[in-house]
């Protein structure tokens, strides 16, 4: 009999992360079509996503595995993209700090929460957020491949690396990273009864 966890759900997910490390790779290449490759092996693995939730909920495949793969999975993919850009001299370290501390403190307690059979439902505010921070990555992954000039020629290369070094991505980190601490408060408030009420009423 086939393991119930080895869903084609939970393979695409396993996929996802394994990509990681692989696109974090090619985007650190000097050669603009290793990083044109990278940033390709990122949009596969962010395609990934959708479709294995997708894929879980049509067939009915969904594990308690997969609930705690797939936003790990999430979190590495951003967070690697994230920590990539602090490297590259894009974005500031504490910032991304907060955002990792956020993600990681609400992914824990939500698949405290699945375990515990208390799913809590994503709040529109946290779609919000991750739809943010996906525009983000992309946004700066789209001007790492317009920077090289092999593909848009010098003139724009220049600009487009001067924008990078700005201050501009600076203020757009700084309002992203605002709000998903935002998301986070809000969310701890939110269930502050699902995860602590039960335990101290338990003492």
């Amino acid at each position: 009999m086939k393991d119930k966890y080895l869903t084609i759900p939970n393979q695409l997910t396993a996929l996802r992360i394994l990509l990681v490390p692989v696109f974090v790779a090619l985007l650190l290449q000097s050669d603009p079509y290793f990083k044109l490759f990278g940033v390709v092996v990122f949009v596969v693995a962010s395609l990934t996503d959708i479709y294995d939730g997708y894929h879980a909920r049509k067939y009915g495949v969904e594990t308690r595995l997969g609930a705690f793969l797939d936003p790990l999975a999430d979190k590495l993919l951003i967070t690697a993209a994230f920590l990539l850009y602090v490297w590259m001299g894009y974005l500031v370290l504490w910032m991304v700090i907060l955002v990792v501390i956020r993600d990681v403190v609400v992914t824990a307690l939500r698949v405290y929460a699945e375990y515990k059979n208390r799913p809590v439902v994503t709040s529109v505010e946290a779609k919000y957020k991750t739809l943010a921070q996906n525009i983000l990555v992309y946004l700066i992954m789209v001007l790492i491949l317009m920077k090289e000039a092999a593909f848009f020629g010098p003139r724009l290369a220049v600009t487009v690396n001067q924008f990078l070094l700005s201050d501009s991505l600076y203020y757009i980190m700084l309002v992203v990273t605002l709000f998903t601490v935002y998301t986070g408060v809000s969310y701890l408030v939110s269930n502050w009864s699902t995860y602590f009420q039960k335990s101290l009423e338990g003492r």
